[in-house]
């Protein structure tokens, strides 16, 4: 587009910059912390005030979702067009714990401006990133002299996510016609740093397992009964220990059936991003990189399947020595999947693999907890190009791409919807996600603005090829 509509769009975000932040402000004082159930009238206080938000920005339908827990909130916006493409935006509206004895310079919900940056919880994760959206949707109508968005706007920001989504996809099944999408846009994620604007995109998925053994039904005396008879301890360490092979390969039978490798392109886009190990080392508190042979450390934690024993224990855990052979053990395991991973056959590998594992005398249960699908956009699909376009010209500047180690709702989006996901953040890694003191850089956060700005017309058009 033209230089004359940048122009337009950069002026109008300007001109509303300070209403922006008051109201931004406004929110990010209501204490929406979903994993305390003192704060659930909040959480629906934080809900009734973004739709009444989004009501201000022109959305004529904005409606409050119940769920079985906190509530989500839902917006519409129809293009003039009959036929313009649909593009759903997600996000959340609930935060982290957070209270000034956690290490807060101030308190957590009471917003600071200071040396450009806005202090307070939920500031990046993630009333800010969902929040620039109203901005920059008033923006690209004020320069393109549009009534209405080029494409058909909805917005969905859930109320759970900080407690893990239990009603997510419930929710997301139950609405699916009213969810209905050609486009996913997530404003849950980050960037590579400040200088290096990136796009998210992909996420992998999770399945946890908590594994139990036991063996003489109470402790026994280990000079008496020990060596004739199983000890479930050892089980359990046997267990672990065979998780991965010599090169760190998980060790499941079939675990990387289907797994979508990755291409030249990727691993080469990966390797031009500014990466550290030494630092990231030090930022990961560790002391060596190690995992599966053959890949680079950011290839392992974008972009490959891990097992890791999240916690194992059994026995005499005082001080001093006690000679018994103990009853029980257990280790907690979890598996990041990646594309072409199904969580549910991942489940029925995993329990067979335990169970051709156990010694005789040994009795074991698994039990499966929440599981999360991966999800992948290629880099080549025309929505991801539209965004990394907006992005671009937001930040003057070609955008590169990246993927997130960690797991979110977004695949549950991508599976019931049918839609590709795309990932648009702002937020860098100083940010301090979850800890005390998080922030947003005011620049970023107006960046953000700037490429919803652009965006709609740009996916508009390639929505519209692409079908």
């Amino acid at each position: 587009m033209s230089e004359t509509l940048d122009s337009a769009v950069q002026t109008y975000i300007e001109q509303h910059r300070a209403s922006f932040l008051e109201e931004l402000s406004q929110w990010l004082r209501i204490p929406s912390v979903s994993a305390q159930p003192e704060h659930a009238g909040d959480v629906r206080r934080s809900a009734d005030w973004l739709a009444g938000a989004l009501k201000e920005t022109g959305f004529p339908v904005v409606e409050v979702w119940d769920t079985p827990g906190a509530p989500a909130v839902f917006a519409e916006w129809p293009a003039e067009e009959p036929d313009a493409p649909v593009v759903l935006v997600y996000g959340h509206h609930d935060v982290q714990p957070a209270a000034r004895e956690d290490g807060w310079d101030t308190d957590p919900f009471e917003p600071v401006v200071k040396d450009g940056r806005l202090y307070a919880r939920g500031a990046a994760d993630d009333k800010g990133q969902v929040y620039f959206h109203t901005l920059g949707v008033r923006a690209h109508l004020a320069a393109t002299g549009r009534t209405s968005p080029a494409v058909h706007l909805k917005l969905l920001v859930e109320g759970e996510e900080e407690s893990g989504s239990p009603h997510f996809r419930a929710l997301v099944e139950e609405r699916a016609g009213r969810l209905a999408a050609d486009a996913v846009i997530v404003s849950d994620t980050g960037m590579w740093s400040e200088d290096t604007p990136t796009v998210c995109t992909g996420m992998r998925g999770l399945a946890e397992f908590e594994v139990r053994l036991h063996g003489p039904d109470q402790d026994i005396h280990s000079g008496s009964f020990g060596g004739a008879v199983p000890n479930p301890a050892t089980a359990v360490a046997r267990l672990v220990a065979a998780l991965h092979d010599a090169d760190g390969r998980v060790a499941i039978p079939g675990f990387y059936d289907g797994v979508v490798e990755l291409t030249d392109r990727e691993r080469a886009l990966f390797a031009e991003l500014p990466f550290d190990e030494e630092r990231w080392l030090r930022t990961a508190k560790s002391h060596a990189a190690s995992g599966e042979a053959g890949y680079t450390t950011l290839e392992r934690i974008w972009a490959r399947p891990t097992a890791e024993v999240n916690g194992i224990g059994g026995g005499y855990q005082g001080a001093g020595g006690k000679t018994i052979v103990p009853s029980s053990a257990m280790a907690k395991l979890t598996f990041r999947l990646v594309a072409g991973q199904d969580t549910a056959r991942i489940e029925r590998l995993v329990r067979d693999w335990v169970a051709e594992r156990i010694p005789a005398g040994i009795r074991h249960e698994i039990e499966s907890g929440g599981a999360t699908r991966p999800c992948l956009t290629p880099l080549d699909h025309p929505a991801l190009q539209s965004l990394a376009r907006a992005m671009g010209r937001a930040f003057r500047q070609p955008i590169r791409f990246t993927r997130e180690g960690g797991s979110g709702p977004a695949a549950d989006l991508q599976e019931v919807l049918g839609a590709p996901v795309l990932f648009l953040g702002i937020s860098v890694p100083s940010d301090g996600w979850h800890a005390p003191d998080e922030k947003v850089e005011l620049d970023l956060l107006v960046k953000g603005v700037e490429t919803t700005a652009y965006l709609w017309d740009d996916l508009a058009e390639s929505l519209r090829d692409a079908r």
